[in-house]
């Protein structure tokens, strides 16, 4: 398990592999991003994209499902998050990229009202396979304390 206390500024994890499918860009575009140049070649090919490319919104959810994925392996005690800072997207992701994390701590502290929880403010980078950025972003996470022995 991995508490508030064991977490420290400056700590770096690299982690995950997520392969980008050209089916599965396209399905979510449809879903929640239809812009024609998540969802066609030839309309991907007219823009400065060049060719079919990932919603952002996509590769926020591929990180957000290796990154949950890694606290479970890990035994980080995430309890939620009030919000993420400074989201960019950074270069296009396209089917058949890999992608990874690296995530480094910023700053930790204690809930002032709620001393059984904590926060945890990181830099998630998320990068291909070439360890080329594609996504940036800068969550708070929350997280237990370690339970006082009673």
């Amino acid at each position: 398990m991995i508490w508030l206390e064991d977490v420290a500024v400056g700590d770096v994890s690299r982690f995950g592999a997520y392969k980008v499918e050209r089916d599965e860009v396209i399905a979510f575009a449809r879903r929640y991003d239809p812009q024609l140049f998540h969802l066609s070649d030839e309309a991907a090919a007219a823009t400065h994209f060049g060719r079919l490319s990932a919603s952002g919104w996509h590769t926020a959810s591929m990180a957000m499902a290796m990154i949950v994925a890694h606290f479970r392996d890990t035994g980080f005690q995430s309890i939620g998050s009030p919000g993420v800072d400074e989201l960019r997207w950074t270069r296009p992701v396209f089917p058949g990229d890999t992608l990874h994390c690296e995530t480094e701590v910023l700053e930790t502290r204690t809930s002032a009202s709620r001393p059984e929880m904590g926060f945890v403010i990181s830099r998630w980078t998320v990068l291909n396979q070439d360890n080329v950025p594609v996504m940036t972003m800068r969550p708070t996470v929350m997280i237990r304390t370690r339970p006082k022995a009673g």
